[in-house]
């Protein structure tokens, strides 16, 4: 077996604009995001930490990086995932998201778990 096969995890993300919290002529534009984080290997593992790369229309650079996620490590069991919501705030109605997950398998493999690059974009900002 692969060790890509042992330590597999798949992010998918769904994001909206939230117009009640944005301020489009204070350059204030929030978002919020859901993750599904699933485990598609054969063991379990634990979210330790999180790493994002938030990059709005401008081209301006935030990185962040801390434990867990919304102040939780949860262990994910294979065929199973932890599913959450967060938010941001922009100052361009358009932006990206990135970054990783630090994932600790049951067998105390340390390994890092992709976010892919997506899209944050106030309703008709992109025509």
């Amino acid at each position: 077996m692969s060790a890509s096969s042992t330590y597999a995890i798949n992010v998918k993300v769904e994001t909206r604009y939230l117009r009640e919290q944005s301020d489009p002529d204070a350059n204030r534009f929030a978002f919020a995001y859901t993750i599904s984080i699933n485990n598609e290997g054969v063991i379990a593992a634990q979210l330790l930490d999180r790493q994002w790369t938030i990059t709005d229309g401008n081209g301006k650079v935030q990185t962040v990086e801390g434990p867990g996620v919304v102040g939780e490590q949860p262990v994910i069991q294979p065929g199973k995932s932890h599913t959450y919501s967060s938010g941001c705030l922009l100052e361009t109605p358009v932006g990206t998201m990135q970054g990783s997950y630090g994932m600790r398998a049951e067998d105390r493999h340390a390994f890092r778990a992709d976010i892919p690059l997506f899209r944050l974009s106030k309703p008709n900002a992109l025509n």
